[in-house]
């Protein structure tokens, strides 16, 4: 007979759960929070020391009633959500509704959803952190102020249906400042002068580096020939060998951000889905005859550190399999980041004999891969270093200097098992140079000049959008997935090219923000207010106090923009299309996602159709139609027949506008992690790269 209910967040973590603790515990799921503030109002007494009036989220009726009944029925409950804010607020909102005293030790937390560290929680319950709530609250509240506050003002002078959050706005500000050095970006011409040289049969590349022992930057054509005059009919010598041995160390194990912006890099997955696939993994997988285990520790987290457990674990998995030699002399430890609450440990798999190998069969694709790529940082954090042999060849042609690198690996280390991702997809070249003595003449083979321009800042990706939030203090760990969501569905960013593009509408709205209230869109003032809930969650800063040293100035602000912000007038671009339906000219249109064509003559017409990109490829099925760019339900790229649904012809690679030579059937682009390639689509042909 069951003695005790414990209440969780979700069916999958309560199905867990509840093969770890036996018949004597009844294990329930809220499904996320039951208590929020009313949409439909601002929901907080602003004149009663920010008093939020919480009303039950719509349709959790049933499953309030459904737990309080079965909190009747036994002597204890427990609530166990997740080790965070967000889950110390549920479970204070549950011990409200269920009327559970505050005294009362029901609280119970794991970092991981394993068997040991599930039953070592319930044997150490303990009260409600109320500084843990406060700070979700004060958030909550803050956000609401924010948010209620400017956009009734924003429907009124651009537009309904457009909000203004806290974190959103500067995340906006981020892409629209970054669209702005782009904009105003003049490009350098710089050149590059490549001479290849033979040591005996063996070729080598040693680019100009300067004349005597001074860098020099050649900026014109002129520069260039000048250099040519110069060291022509000369000998090539070698000057001086210089050898060194290099050292890189293994990145820590994944934190939250770290984790989005790797899956980003090497799995193409948005923030979104790497936290919805890692909640997944986080809850537990059927592991056949073990049963359902939590394969990592939690995914919300700001600490690269690791239990001593784990790591010893790990380190006696790294010896047996790849040998000693990989192990360093003591276990890494990782510097703790500036600012990190340092709450929880850092993701990681929750034994690390449960191999990617091992799970392949028990999971989706899409979660063996992000788990295989927790697994392996995971792994290779606490092994030895890699180290690379480098040598750097100063050759003298006259008074010009060349120079010529070379590396090649002496030692693998970590990066036998995982090597971090970059987000300017540049490779490190491991070539080695041939043999060379100081004085040795070289023959040239070549020399190639070659024109470059300065490139502007690259668009935010999300990884790097990211990578910024967090390295300025903007957000915590849970909001970077969520943020990155709403600037998108409200239409105030664009995605090009996996790309952040900042719509007309949201520098409209960016700009008036700035103008009327620049402390939300300043990114210190943004990442103090974060510091202040971390002191709230310390238990060393008062809540209240910090709603209303921001409230009582921005109160001023939204009386003054209420009567001096100007009406903004949005008008729709024409299209040079016209309605199939009623004869009116089509208009772009922004939506959740991206632009598309709707019908000048709404709401009368509701017509709206897709922006197609045309390819300038005959369609291969039909003979009549063109390839299309257009998009799935889940915006991912495919090309097709504009003849659909006439014709069906479908891609998920770009046709080219030739034949193949061998077969004669259409040949598309197929992009792979380092180059394109053009191949047939049935054959084994493939164009040789030029």
């Amino acid at each position: 007979m069951a003695d005790s209910l414990v209440i969780v967040e979700s069916p999958a973590k309560a199905k867990t759960i509840k093969k770890y603790l036996g018949s004597k515990y009844i294990v329930k799921a809220s499904m996320g929070h039951v208590r929020d503030l009313p949409k439909s109002q601002m929901g907080v007494d602003v004149e009663n020391q920010f008093e939020p009036k919480y009303i039950t989220v719509r349709g959790k009726g049933d499953i309030l009633k459904e737990l309080r009944d079965a909190g009747k029925k036994v002597k204890r409950v427990y609530l166990a959500a997740d080790p965070d804010r967000e889950g110390e607020a549920i479970a204070w909102h549950l011990a409200q509704i269920l009327k559970l005293p505050l005294n009362e030790e029901c609280r119970v937390v794991f970092n991981e959803i394993t068997k040991t560290a599930v039953k070592d929680a319930f044997k150490h319950p303990r009260r409600i952190n109320m500084d843990l709530v406060n700070a979700q609250q004060a958030r909550r509240i803050l956000d609401r102020l924010v948010g209620y506050g400017i956009s009734p003002i924003l429907w009124k002078k651009v537009k309904k249906g457009l909000s203004a959050g806290r974190v959103q706005s500067v995340a906006v500000k981020l892409i629209i400042d970054r669209e702005n050095e782009i904009r105003r970006f003049v490009p350098e011409e710089y050149w590059t002068v490549t001479a290849v040289l033979l040591s005996g049969d063996e070729e080598l590349e040693a680019k100009f580096f300067g004349y005597g022992r001074q860098k020099t930057e050649l900026k014109s054509e002129a520069d260039v020939e000048q250099l040519l005059d110069k060291i022509k009919g000369k000998r090539f010598v070698v000057e001086e060998i210089k050898t060194s041995e290099r050292r890189r160390n293994p990145a820590p194990s994944f934190i939250t951000s770290t984790m989005q912006q790797e899956a980003a890099r090497k799995l193409n997955f948005r923030a979104q889905k790497t936290m919805a696939i890692a909640q997944q993994l986080y809850e537990g997988a059927d592991l056949g005859k073990e049963g359902t285990v939590g394969l990592i520790t939690y995914m919300r987290t700001d600490s690269t550190r690791v239990s001593e457990t784990a790591t010893a674990e790990a380190r006696n998995y790294i010896k047996e399999t790849f040998g000693s030699e990989y192990l360093t002399n003591a276990p890494r430890t990782h510097k703790k980041k500036a600012g990190a609450q340092d709450a929880h440990e850092a993701i990681r798999p929750t034994s690390v004999h449960r191999t990617p190998d091992k799970m392949k069969e028990y999971l989706s694709r899409d979660q063996f891969r992000l788990y295989k790529l927790i697994w392996e940082r995971f792994v290779a954090s606490q092994m030895a270093s890699a180290v690379f042999d480098a040598v750097t060849a100063d050759i003298r042609v006259g008074e010009a200097l060349f120079r010529a690198t070379g590396s090649k690996m002496k030692f693998p280390g970590f990066m036998k098992v995982y090597v971090e991702g970059k987000d300017d997809n540049k490779n490190e070249e491991n070539k080695w140079l041939p043999p060379l003595e100081k004085g040795q003449p070289l023959k040239r083979k070549s020399i190639t000049p070659k024109q470059h321009f300065t490139q502007p800042p690259p668009r935010y990706t999300e990884a790097t959008l990211v990578k910024e939030l967090e390295e300025k203090g903007i957000g915590r760990p849970s909001t970077y997935a969520p943020t990155l969501e709403t600037i998108k569905k409200r239409g105030y960013v664009l995605m090009e090219d996996k790309r952040f593009v900042p719509s007309e509408l949201g520098e409209i709205v960016i700009g008036l923000i700035g103008e009327f209230f620049p402390e939300v869109l300043n990114v210190e003032f943004t990442a103090h207010m974060e510091n202040d809930l971390d002191q709230v969650e310390a238990g060393k800063a008062n809540w209240i106090e910090i709603l209303d040293q921001f409230y009582r100035p921005f109160r001023e602000r939204l009386v003054t923009a209420e009567k001096e912000m100007a009406e903004v007038e949005l008008q729709d671009e024409v299209s040079d299309e016209v309605c199939e339906k009623c004869g009116s000219p089509m208009v772009y249109k922004f939506g959740r996602y991206g632009k598309f064509l709707a019908c000048s003559a709404f709401p009368e017409c509701r017509n709206t159709k897709a922006i197609l990109k045309s390819t300038g490829v005959t369609c291969p099925k039909c003979k009549k139609g063109e390839i299309v760019e257009r998009k799935s339900k889940k915006q991912r790229t495919f090309y097709g027949c504009e003849r659909y649904p006439d014709c069906d012809f479908v891609s998920w690679d770009r046709p080219v506008p030739r034949p193949c030579p061998k077969c004669g059937n259409y040949m598309i682009e197929k992009k792979t992690k380092k180059e394109k390639v053009i191949r047939c689509s049935v054959c084994d042909y493939e164009e040789p790269n030029s």
